[in-house]
């Protein structure tokens, strides 16, 4: 059962896994996790990377997000231009005050509807904010007197040129690698299950690079690691 092979997969669990993760994980192409696999005697076609990925990305989201422990109060919003297909499109990012990111969301406008959009999608997985960090857009305020729920949280506006909001912009930059090491997204889609997975697989190794010391590195290696496959066990 530990490695067992999914229903018409010819691998099992723990190739399927492993290559997920480093997909996730680092910025890599799927050009280039097949050379790593091949390197430790795996052949795998890049179709069926591609269709791995398809298949098992929107479970491993839903299956990391419930294992996340409970997120700050405090919610930091920003939304970066992304090309999608040659086509602009504006991803809507949240994180917490500790950096964890609680949602990403691929939207073509950057307008009221689209922040309220991201701002329900935010409150039907999370309790309300005690406050909302933004930068000066006015559809995030106009979003935000729209609904009720959020008239009496606190709205701190910071200047998006400052990068006073270092934690969003931080966390923008993952993304961005990934971007470059893709030569760009090709599907709305397939962008979004990819970019909501790699939010999540950063939350999981959050604590994996920091400056404490080597065992308790280690050890939040070790944990990362283990909810990974914990996951993709249930997602199987």
């Amino acid at each position: 059962m530990l490695d067992r092979k999914p229903y018409r997969h010819r691998f099992p669990l723990s190739i399927i896994g492993y290559a997920l993760w480093l997909d996730h994980r680092f910025p890599l192409s799927q050009r280039d996790v097949q050379e790593l696999l091949h390197e430790r005697g795996v052949q795998v076609s890049h179709e069926t990377l591609r269709q791995w990925n398809i298949k098992f990305t929107p479970l491993l989201t839903e299956e990391l997000r419930h294992r996340e422990p409970r997120r700050g109060s405090r919610w930091h919003l920003d939304e970066v231009c992304v090309k999608v297909g040659g086509v602009k499109h504006w991803m809507w990012r949240a994180v917490d005050e500790y950096g964890a990111v609680l949602d990403i969301l691929l939207q073509e406008h950057r307008e009221t509807e689209a922040a309220r959009s991201f701002f329900i999608r935010l409150l039907g997985e999370y309790r309300v904010p005690e406050a909302i960090h933004t930068d000066k857009l006015w559809s995030d305020g106009a979003a935000r007197r729209q609904l009720p729920v959020l008239h009496t949280v606190e709205h701190v506006q910071v200047v998006s040129t400052a990068r006073c909001n270092t934690l969003i912009e931080q966390s923008h930059r993952p993304t961005r690698q990934q971007e470059r090491s893709r030569i760009g997204f090709k599907r709305r889609q397939r962008t979004q299950e990819f970019l909501a997975l790699h939010a999540r697989v950063s939350n999981l190794h959050r604590h994996t690079r920091t400056t404490v010391s080597a065992a308790r590195r280690r050890s939040n290696q070790t944990v990362a690691l283990r909810l990974w496959r914990e996951a993709m066990q249930q997602a199987a």
